[in-house]
Protein backbone atom coordinates (compact mmCIF):
# COMPACT_ATOMS: atom_id res chain seq x y z
CA UNK A 1 0.00 0.00 0.00
CA UNK A 2 2.87 2.42 -0.68
CA UNK A 3 1.60 3.03 -4.69
CA UNK A 4 1.56 6.96 -4.65
CA UNK A 5 -1.73 6.13 -6.20
CA UNK A 6 -2.79 5.09 -2.92
CA UNK A 7 -0.97 7.86 -0.86
CA UNK A 8 -2.68 10.52 -2.97
CA UNK A 9 -6.18 9.16 -1.39
CA UNK A 10 -8.63 11.12 0.54
CA UNK A 11 -8.38 9.98 3.82
CA UNK A 12 -12.17 8.35 3.67
CA UNK A 13 -10.78 6.66 0.63
CA UNK A 14 -7.50 5.66 1.95
CA UNK A 15 -9.06 3.88 4.35
CA UNK A 16 -11.56 1.98 2.18
CA UNK A 17 -8.85 0.64 -0.11
CA UNK A 18 -6.96 -0.49 2.34
CA UNK A 19 -10.14 -2.32 3.52
CA UNK A 20 -10.95 -3.68 0.10
CA UNK A 21 -7.17 -4.87 -0.45
CA UNK A 22 -7.31 -6.55 3.16
CA UNK A 23 -10.15 -8.47 2.40
CA UNK A 24 -9.22 -9.71 -0.42
CA UNK A 25 -6.64 -11.53 1.04
CA UNK A 26 -8.45 -12.81 4.22
CA UNK A 27 -10.96 -14.33 1.97
CA UNK A 28 -8.98 -15.09 -1.38
CA UNK A 29 -9.41 -18.65 -1.19
CA UNK A 30 -13.07 -18.33 -0.60
CA UNK A 31 -13.51 -15.42 -3.26
CA UNK A 32 -11.62 -17.74 -5.73
CA UNK A 33 -13.56 -21.18 -5.10
CA UNK A 34 -16.35 -19.30 -5.57
CA UNK A 35 -14.99 -17.57 -9.22
CA UNK A 36 -13.89 -20.44 -10.32
CA UNK A 37 -16.82 -22.16 -10.27
CA UNK A 38 -18.94 -19.55 -12.46
CA UNK A 39 -15.77 -19.52 -14.98
CA UNK A 40 -15.20 -21.83 -17.66
CA UNK A 41 -11.48 -20.96 -18.63
CA UNK A 42 -8.90 -19.14 -16.60
CA UNK A 43 -9.09 -15.27 -17.04
CA UNK A 44 -5.65 -13.19 -17.33
CA UNK A 45 -4.32 -12.46 -14.04
CA UNK A 46 -5.42 -9.01 -14.32
CA UNK A 47 -9.30 -9.89 -15.09
CA UNK A 48 -9.21 -12.50 -12.19
CA UNK A 49 -7.94 -9.24 -10.15
CA UNK A 50 -10.72 -7.00 -10.67
CA UNK A 51 -13.06 -10.20 -10.22
CA UNK A 52 -11.76 -10.38 -6.97
CA UNK A 53 -11.84 -6.91 -6.13
CA UNK A 54 -15.42 -6.91 -6.96
CA UNK A 55 -16.82 -10.18 -5.78
CA UNK A 56 -14.88 -9.14 -2.04
CA UNK A 57 -17.19 -5.98 -2.54
CA UNK A 58 -19.88 -8.23 -2.70
CA UNK A 59 -19.27 -11.20 -0.76
CA UNK A 60 -18.24 -9.41 2.22
CA UNK A 61 -21.01 -6.54 2.40
CA UNK A 62 -18.62 -3.69 1.71
CA UNK A 63 -20.67 -1.98 -0.35
CA UNK A 64 -24.04 -2.26 -1.99
CA UNK A 65 -24.25 -5.30 -4.55
CA UNK A 66 -24.91 -2.57 -7.80
CA UNK A 67 -22.13 -1.03 -6.78
CA UNK A 68 -19.50 -3.33 -6.45
CA UNK A 69 -20.67 -4.30 -10.56
CA UNK A 70 -20.85 -0.74 -11.63
CA UNK A 71 -16.98 0.51 -10.59
CA UNK A 72 -15.29 -2.92 -11.11
CA UNK A 73 -17.12 -3.12 -15.05
CA UNK A 74 -15.94 0.85 -14.88
CA UNK A 75 -12.38 -0.43 -13.93
CA UNK A 76 -12.14 -2.69 -16.57
CA UNK A 77 -13.02 -0.14 -19.11
CA UNK A 78 -10.09 1.80 -18.18
CA UNK A 79 -7.74 -0.40 -20.12
CA UNK A 80 -7.18 -2.07 -23.38
CA UNK A 81 -6.22 -4.98 -21.97
CA UNK A 82 -9.43 -5.37 -19.62
CA UNK A 83 -12.08 -3.56 -22.10
CA UNK A 84 -12.67 -6.95 -23.63
CA UNK A 85 -13.80 -8.74 -20.55
CA UNK A 86 -16.14 -6.30 -19.73
CA UNK A 87 -18.87 -8.15 -20.10
CA UNK A 88 -17.48 -11.49 -18.58
CA UNK A 89 -17.30 -9.68 -15.13
CA UNK A 90 -20.55 -8.07 -15.21
CA UNK A 91 -22.27 -11.41 -16.13
CA UNK A 92 -19.56 -13.27 -13.17
CA UNK A 93 -20.38 -10.31 -10.30
CA UNK A 94 -24.12 -10.27 -10.89
CA UNK A 95 -24.11 -13.96 -10.73
CA UNK A 96 -22.63 -13.86 -7.23
CA UNK A 97 -25.00 -11.40 -6.31
CA UNK A 98 -28.51 -13.54 -7.72
CA UNK A 99 -26.94 -16.53 -5.88
CA UNK A 100 -26.64 -15.13 -2.77
CA UNK A 101 -24.13 -12.22 -2.23
CA UNK A 102 -22.93 -12.39 1.49
CA UNK A 103 -24.69 -15.28 2.18
CA UNK A 104 -22.18 -17.52 -0.05
CA UNK A 105 -19.28 -17.09 2.61
CA UNK A 106 -21.15 -18.83 5.33
CA UNK A 107 -21.56 -21.87 3.44
CA UNK A 108 -17.78 -22.31 2.80
CA UNK A 109 -15.03 -23.96 4.88
CA UNK A 110 -12.71 -21.09 6.38
CA UNK A 111 -9.84 -23.34 5.74
CA UNK A 112 -10.08 -22.47 2.12
CA UNK A 113 -8.75 -18.95 2.81
CA UNK A 114 -5.39 -20.63 4.17
CA UNK A 115 -2.93 -21.48 1.68
CA UNK A 116 -3.38 -25.55 1.11
CA UNK A 117 0.53 -26.46 1.66
CA UNK A 118 0.08 -24.19 4.53
CA UNK A 119 -2.74 -25.71 5.98
CA UNK A 120 -1.42 -29.16 5.25
CA UNK A 121 1.83 -28.48 7.47
CA UNK A 122 -0.21 -26.56 10.11
CA UNK A 123 -3.26 -29.56 10.45
CA UNK A 124 0.35 -32.26 10.97
CA UNK A 125 1.31 -29.63 13.92
CA UNK A 126 -1.59 -28.76 15.24
CA UNK A 127 -4.60 -30.32 14.05
CA UNK A 128 -7.94 -29.44 12.43
CA UNK A 129 -8.99 -27.45 15.50
CA UNK A 130 -6.67 -24.86 15.68
CA UNK A 131 -6.46 -24.87 12.11
CA UNK A 132 -9.98 -23.90 11.78
CA UNK A 133 -9.43 -21.14 14.86
CA UNK A 134 -6.99 -19.94 12.76
CA UNK A 135 -8.68 -19.73 9.81
CA UNK A 136 -11.79 -17.45 11.47
CA UNK A 137 -9.18 -15.18 12.99
CA UNK A 138 -7.80 -14.60 9.68
CA UNK A 139 -11.47 -13.21 8.74
CA UNK A 140 -11.53 -10.56 11.49
CA UNK A 141 -9.69 -7.42 11.50
CA UNK A 142 -7.80 -7.17 14.96
CA UNK A 143 -7.42 -5.00 17.48
CA UNK A 144 -4.37 -3.10 17.98
CA UNK A 145 -2.04 -3.69 21.39
CA UNK A 146 0.14 -0.96 22.87
CA UNK A 147 3.47 -1.48 24.81
CA UNK A 148 3.20 1.23 27.82
CA UNK A 149 6.50 3.30 28.66
CA UNK A 150 7.40 1.96 32.19
CA UNK A 151 6.01 4.49 34.98
CA UNK A 152 3.25 5.15 32.97
CA UNK A 153 -0.20 4.51 34.91
CA UNK A 154 -2.23 1.56 32.44
CA UNK A 155 -5.40 2.10 33.67
CA UNK A 156 -5.39 6.10 32.77
CA UNK A 157 -4.30 5.35 29.66
CA UNK A 158 -6.38 2.17 28.81
CA UNK A 159 -9.42 4.72 30.50
CA UNK A 160 -8.37 7.44 27.56
CA UNK A 161 -8.08 4.56 24.63
CA UNK A 162 -11.89 3.03 25.68
CA UNK A 163 -9.19 -0.14 25.97
CA UNK A 164 -8.47 -3.23 28.00
CA UNK A 165 -5.69 -4.43 30.18
CA UNK A 166 -4.38 -7.95 28.95
CA UNK A 167 -2.48 -9.84 31.43
CA UNK A 168 0.83 -9.63 29.82
CA UNK A 169 0.70 -5.83 30.35
CA UNK A 170 -0.32 -4.92 26.98
CA UNK A 171 -3.01 -2.73 26.81
CA UNK A 172 -5.51 -3.69 23.95
CA UNK A 173 -7.68 -0.97 21.42
CA UNK A 174 -10.22 -1.44 19.23
CA UNK A 175 -10.61 2.00 18.06
CA UNK A 176 -10.02 2.66 14.84
CA UNK A 177 -8.44 6.08 13.16
CA UNK A 178 -5.02 8.06 12.74
CA UNK A 179 -2.97 6.67 15.63
CA UNK A 180 -0.60 9.53 15.78
CA UNK A 181 -3.95 11.43 16.57
CA UNK A 182 -4.73 9.14 19.76
CA UNK A 183 -4.25 10.14 23.86
CA UNK A 184 -1.24 9.72 24.85
CA UNK A 185 1.12 9.12 20.92
CA UNK A 186 2.81 12.74 21.06
CA UNK A 187 3.59 12.45 24.40
CA UNK A 188 5.50 9.03 23.92
CA UNK A 189 3.77 7.16 26.57
CA UNK A 190 3.35 4.15 24.56
CA UNK A 191 4.03 2.31 21.13
CA UNK A 192 2.14 0.02 18.96
CA UNK A 193 3.51 -3.69 20.01
CA UNK A 194 1.42 -6.62 19.02
CA UNK A 195 1.16 -8.72 22.77
CA UNK A 196 2.20 -11.46 21.52
CA UNK A 197 5.38 -9.68 19.90
CA UNK A 198 6.20 -8.09 23.41
CA UNK A 199 6.31 -10.98 25.52
CA UNK A 200 9.98 -11.34 24.40
CA UNK A 201 11.54 -8.81 26.22
CA UNK A 202 9.98 -8.90 29.07
CA UNK A 203 11.81 -12.76 29.85
CA UNK A 204 15.12 -10.95 30.54
CA UNK A 205 13.85 -8.91 34.07
CA UNK A 206 16.58 -6.72 33.22
CA UNK A 207 17.95 -3.71 36.11
CA UNK A 208 18.96 -0.67 35.20
CA UNK A 209 22.73 -0.84 34.05
CA UNK A 210 22.20 -4.16 33.04
CA UNK A 211 24.15 -4.62 29.36
CA UNK A 212 21.74 -5.31 26.22
CA UNK A 213 21.77 -6.50 22.81
CA UNK A 214 19.01 -6.16 20.27
CA UNK A 215 20.33 -8.20 17.33
CA UNK A 216 17.30 -7.24 14.56
CA UNK A 217 16.60 -4.24 16.33
CA UNK A 218 13.57 -2.34 13.61
CA UNK A 219 11.10 -1.15 13.89
CA UNK A 220 12.12 -0.99 17.37
CA UNK A 221 9.60 -1.63 19.94
CA UNK A 222 11.52 -4.38 21.50
CA UNK A 223 14.28 -2.05 21.43
CA UNK A 224 11.68 0.16 23.52
CA UNK A 225 10.83 -2.37 25.96
CA UNK A 226 14.44 -3.24 26.88
CA UNK A 227 15.81 0.89 27.16
CA UNK A 228 12.94 1.49 29.22
CA UNK A 229 13.86 -0.66 31.85
CA UNK A 230 17.00 1.47 32.25
CA UNK A 231 19.50 -0.85 30.74
CA UNK A 232 22.38 -0.14 28.57
CA UNK A 233 21.00 -0.90 25.24
CA UNK A 234 22.98 -1.68 22.09
CA UNK A 235 20.29 -1.79 18.57
CA UNK A 236 21.67 -3.58 15.07
CA UNK A 237 19.66 -3.64 11.73
CA UNK A 238 21.37 -4.63 8.69
CA UNK A 239 19.42 -1.39 7.10
CA UNK A 240 20.61 1.96 8.32
CA UNK A 241 17.22 3.25 6.49
CA UNK A 242 15.20 0.94 8.83
CA UNK A 243 17.49 1.86 11.49
CA UNK A 244 15.93 5.35 11.48
CA UNK A 245 12.34 4.78 12.54
CA UNK A 246 14.25 3.08 15.59
CA UNK A 247 16.00 6.30 16.25
CA UNK A 248 12.84 8.29 15.61
CA UNK A 249 10.55 6.25 18.12
CA UNK A 250 13.63 6.46 20.56
CA UNK A 251 13.07 9.66 20.39
CA UNK A 252 9.70 10.35 20.74
CA UNK A 253 9.10 8.08 23.67
CA UNK A 254 12.73 9.19 25.51
CA UNK A 255 14.73 6.94 25.38
CA UNK A 256 17.72 6.21 23.87
CA UNK A 257 20.62 3.42 22.74
CA UNK A 258 23.75 3.28 20.95
CA UNK A 259 22.60 2.48 17.09
CA UNK A 260 24.57 0.22 14.81
CA UNK A 261 23.75 -0.68 10.83
CA UNK A 262 25.33 -4.25 10.45
CA UNK A 263 24.62 -7.71 9.63
CA UNK A 264 24.41 -9.23 13.30
CA UNK A 265 25.72 -12.65 12.17
CA UNK A 266 29.11 -10.49 11.57
CA UNK A 267 28.98 -8.54 14.71
CA UNK A 268 31.89 -8.97 16.97
CA UNK A 269 33.17 -6.48 18.78
CA UNK A 270 34.68 -7.75 21.91
CA UNK A 271 31.81 -6.85 24.10
CA UNK A 272 29.04 -9.54 25.97
CA UNK A 273 26.09 -8.26 26.94
CA UNK A 274 23.94 -9.46 30.07
CA UNK A 275 20.71 -9.80 28.22
CA UNK A 276 20.85 -10.91 23.81
CA UNK A 277 17.69 -10.36 21.88
CA UNK A 278 17.20 -12.56 18.79
CA UNK A 279 13.78 -11.88 17.24
CA UNK A 280 15.16 -13.51 14.13
CA UNK A 281 14.08 -12.86 10.19
CA UNK A 282 11.73 -15.99 9.20
CA UNK A 283 8.92 -16.47 7.34
CA UNK A 284 6.18 -14.63 9.56
CA UNK A 285 3.42 -17.05 9.16
CA UNK A 286 1.97 -15.63 12.24
CA UNK A 287 1.50 -12.57 11.51
CA UNK A 288 -1.36 -12.97 9.88
CA UNK A 289 -3.76 -11.37 11.33
CA UNK A 290 -2.43 -8.26 10.83
CA UNK A 291 -1.13 -8.98 7.21
CA UNK A 292 -3.38 -11.36 5.45
CA UNK A 293 -0.97 -11.32 2.48
CA UNK A 294 1.68 -12.86 3.95
CA UNK A 295 0.04 -16.40 3.76
CA UNK A 296 -0.14 -15.94 -0.24
CA UNK A 297 3.51 -14.35 -0.85
CA UNK A 298 5.31 -17.19 1.56
CA UNK A 299 6.69 -20.55 -0.18
CA UNK A 300 7.57 -23.40 1.12
CA UNK A 301 11.29 -22.83 -0.26
CA UNK A 302 11.17 -19.71 2.52
CA UNK A 303 11.54 -21.62 5.33
CA UNK A 304 14.65 -23.88 4.95
CA UNK A 305 16.56 -20.40 3.68
CA UNK A 306 15.47 -18.80 6.55
CA UNK A 307 16.29 -21.73 8.78
CA UNK A 308 19.67 -21.69 7.68
CA UNK A 309 20.20 -17.72 8.45
CA UNK A 310 18.29 -17.75 12.06
CA UNK A 311 21.20 -20.51 12.63
CA UNK A 312 23.60 -18.02 12.11
CA UNK A 313 22.17 -15.42 14.24
CA UNK A 314 21.92 -17.68 16.66
CA UNK A 315 25.31 -18.44 16.53
CA UNK A 316 26.42 -14.85 16.81
CA UNK A 317 24.23 -14.15 19.49
CA UNK A 318 25.64 -17.23 21.38
CA UNK A 319 29.17 -15.16 21.27
CA UNK A 320 27.55 -12.27 22.01
CA UNK A 321 25.98 -13.61 25.11
CA UNK A 322 27.81 -13.28 28.75
CA UNK A 323 28.78 -16.08 31.33
CA UNK A 324 25.63 -16.33 33.31
CA UNK A 325 23.73 -13.74 30.66
CA UNK A 326 20.43 -14.46 29.01
CA UNK A 327 20.01 -15.17 25.32
CA UNK A 328 15.62 -15.09 24.07
CA UNK A 329 15.41 -16.19 20.65
CA UNK A 330 11.59 -15.61 19.05
CA UNK A 331 10.17 -15.80 15.45
CA UNK A 332 6.71 -14.58 14.48
CA UNK A 333 6.70 -17.68 12.55
CA UNK A 334 4.19 -21.06 12.80
CA UNK A 335 7.42 -23.50 11.14
CA UNK A 336 8.26 -26.19 13.51
CA UNK A 337 11.70 -25.98 11.40
CA UNK A 338 12.55 -21.95 12.53
CA UNK A 339 11.30 -23.06 15.81
CA UNK A 340 11.26 -26.10 18.14
CA UNK A 341 13.48 -27.83 15.37
CA UNK A 342 15.83 -24.57 15.31
CA UNK A 343 16.27 -24.40 19.44
CA UNK A 344 16.92 -28.22 19.36
CA UNK A 345 19.81 -28.09 16.92
CA UNK A 346 21.11 -24.74 18.29
CA UNK A 347 21.34 -26.85 22.75
CA UNK A 348 22.76 -29.46 20.99
CA UNK A 349 26.16 -27.15 19.18
CA UNK A 350 25.98 -24.98 22.13
CA UNK A 351 26.03 -27.25 25.43
CA UNK A 352 27.21 -23.49 27.32
CA UNK A 353 23.85 -23.22 26.96
CA UNK A 354 20.96 -24.72 29.09
CA UNK A 355 16.91 -23.60 28.45
CA UNK A 356 15.39 -21.60 30.87
CA UNK A 357 11.64 -22.36 30.61
CA UNK A 358 8.76 -19.93 30.92
CA UNK A 359 5.62 -19.47 32.63
CA UNK A 360 2.91 -18.62 30.54
CA UNK A 361 0.38 -17.18 33.49
CA UNK A 362 2.91 -14.71 34.12
CA UNK A 363 2.10 -13.09 30.79
CA UNK A 364 -1.48 -13.65 31.08
CA UNK A 365 -1.39 -17.17 28.73
CA UNK A 366 -2.90 -20.25 29.41
CA UNK A 367 -0.92 -23.77 30.30
CA UNK A 368 -1.59 -24.57 26.22
CA UNK A 369 0.90 -21.61 25.43
CA UNK A 370 3.87 -23.53 26.47
CA UNK A 371 5.07 -26.93 24.76
CA UNK A 372 6.42 -29.64 26.39
CA UNK A 373 9.75 -28.72 26.46
CA UNK A 374 8.78 -25.29 28.17
CA UNK A 375 9.36 -22.59 25.31
CA UNK A 376 5.95 -20.87 24.58
CA UNK A 377 4.26 -21.33 21.26
CA UNK A 378 1.34 -19.15 20.80
CA UNK A 379 -0.95 -19.41 17.67
CA UNK A 380 -3.37 -16.78 16.10
CA UNK A 381 -6.02 -18.64 17.06
CA UNK A 382 -5.88 -18.64 21.03
CA UNK A 383 -8.73 -17.87 23.13
CA UNK A 384 -6.29 -15.87 25.30
CA UNK A 385 -6.45 -13.48 24.86
CA UNK A 386 -9.52 -12.47 23.56
CA UNK A 387 -9.09 -11.24 20.10
CA UNK A 388 -5.89 -13.57 19.56
CA UNK A 389 -2.39 -12.62 19.18
CA UNK A 390 0.48 -13.28 16.31
CA UNK A 391 1.79 -16.62 16.31
CA UNK A 392 5.66 -16.72 17.77
CA UNK A 393 7.67 -19.23 19.33
CA UNK A 394 10.07 -17.66 22.14
CA UNK A 395 12.35 -19.81 24.00
CA UNK A 396 14.61 -18.57 26.55
CA UNK A 397 18.25 -19.74 27.77
CA UNK A 398 20.86 -19.17 30.32
CA UNK A 399 24.84 -18.91 29.34
CA UNK A 400 26.55 -21.12 32.20
CA UNK A 401 29.35 -19.52 34.00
Amino acid sequence: MRRPEYGALAGPDRAYARLLASTVFRGLGQIDHLLDQRLKSPPPPVVRGLLRLGAAQILFRLAPAFAGVSTTVALAGESVSTQRFKGLINAILRGLDRDGGGDLIARLDPTLNLPSWLLQRWRGAYGDAACRSMALRLMATPPTDLTLKVGEQADEIAKALDGERLGSGSIRVNRRGEISDWPGFAEGGWWVQDAAAAIAALLFDLSPGDTAIDLCAAPGGKTLQLCATGAQVTALDRSAKRLDRVRENLLRVGLSAELIATDASAFDDGRHFNAVLLDAPCSATGTFRRHPDVLWGARPTDIGQLSAVQSRLLDAAARLTAPKGRLVYSVCSLEAEEGEAQVAAFLARRPEFVRRPITPDRYGLTDDAATKDGDLRLLPGADVPSGGQDGFFIARFDRQP
